[in-house]
């Protein structure tokens, strides 16, 4: 007696939706290798990384289209569609947790803990050298207000210490950080504010972002302002106030392991 052989339907979507989110795994480490170079142009490293994460969304298209076809036709290539997911899961997880964290903050690139009067950058050749010959805009009322009902938390610290003792604080907290250091000015002189101008990097894409803190010596102590301006984008996600609360954080810490 003669078996009938019966083919089973075989989806290449599956194995498709796989290859791609491989894809879209090298694109995107080959990407962020790229964006922290910081010899590397950023333009063109950040196109790459949007490549990399268009090819995982494509991905997950194409999976679930896998699916489609193995439930209503019991097609073989499952296992392929499901691996695809987890593969463009992984690449698409970070994005997708930034992207709705931007989406409940107002559109803002520029913090400060002072809003009527924000520090100013300097504007020596050695600061705009580092800032690639950038000067951070004024954002204005609007925006302060919008800053102002998104981070009422955001605020000046006052140490009971005098300037000098404050200001050797708030730089020591900026090598903490690992910030890159432009300038530092002790207080005194004519205005008698000390400042220290520094170039921030995020900790993933190493992306610089430009900071500047005012120590202002007070009859009590002294105040010490930040401001933290991005220089790329038009939403920073909530990444100038995060980097705001942690050096004032370490600030206070240092100045409670003085006492």
């Amino acid at each position: 007696m003669r078996r009938l052989l019966v083919d089973e339907p075989v989806t290449r979507a599956g194995p498709l939706a796989r290859r791609l989110a491989l894809l879209s795994v090298l694109v995107t480490a080959l990407a962020v290798i790229l964006v922290r170079d910081p010899r590397t142009e950023t333009g063109a490293a950040l196109a790459t990384l949007g490549a990399g994460l268009a090819v995982a969304v494509l991905a997950v298209a194409v999976a679930a289209f896998a699916f489609v076809r193995v439930w209503r036709e019991g097609a073989r290539g499952l296992g392929a569609a499901v691996a695809a997911l987890v593969l463009a899961g992984l690449v698409l997880a970070y994005p997708a947790y930034a992207g709705l964290r931007g989406l409940r903050l107002p559109a803002l690139t520029d913090i400060t803990t002072d809003i009527d009067n924000p520090p100013a950058f300097s504007r020596s050749r050695a600061a705009f050298a580092a800032r690639d010959g950038r000067y951070p805009a004024d954002p204005g009322p609007a925006a302060r207000e919008r800053q102002r009902a998104a981070y009422p938390q955001i605020a000046p610290l006052t140490l009971d210490l005098d300037a000098d003792e404050a200001f050797e604080l708030a730089r020591k907290a900026a090598v903490n950080r690992h910030w890159q250091i432009v300038e530092a000015i002790r207080p005194g002189g004519r205005i008698g504010n000390g400042r220290i101008e520094a170039v921030a990097r995020g900790r993933l894409l190493n992306l610089p972002d430009d900071v500047t803190v005012r120590v202002h010596p007070r009859a009590d102590g002294a105040r010490i302002d930040v401001r933290s301006a991005s220089r790329l984008g038009t939403r920073d996600l909530g990444v100038n106030a995060d980097r705001i609360r942690a050096y004032l954080d370490e600030v206070a810490n240092l100045a409670l392991a003085v006492k």
